[in-house]
């Protein structure tokens, strides 16, 4: 994964623990796309400060993913999740496809839109 695109990410999932200035110019750059120089402009700061801020935050970002895990055991749920729609839909075709419960068609059903709900939430 793009290591900008990877610290996006668990801005999104750790982005609370840093403090306000912190969480502030880690958004400026990562989600609005700013440069150093237009968020140093902005804050009141020099281009070194937001460089150092910067910095700093991508170190306690990953320190909270080696610590906590939350990213990885994501992943982890997604992957499942699709297996889990995968079984379904196999189990409801295999119905259409033989003994047409309508029992079993209702139940896939509600079961995949509930890992479907599931997978979107996150």
């Amino acid at each position: 994964m793009d290591e900008k695109i990877m610290v996006s990410v668990l801005l999104e999932f750790y982005g609370q623990l840093l403090s306000e200035k912190q969480l502030e110019i880690m958004n400026y750059y990562y989600n609005d796309d700013l440069s150093l120089r237009e968020i140093a402009d902005m804050i009141g700061i020099t281009r070194q400060g937001v460089h150092n801020t910067l910095k700093r935050s991508e170190g306690f970002l990953r320190e909270f993913e080696d610590k906590l895990g939350l990213y990885g055991k994501w992943q982890e749920m997604k992957a499942e999740l699709e297996v889990i729609e995968e079984c379904l839909t196999d189990i409801y075709n295999e119905n259409q496809n033989s003994r047409k419960s309508l029992y079993v068609t209702n139940k896939c059903g509600t079961a995949r839109k509930a890992a479907a709900d599931m997978k979107n939430k996150f």
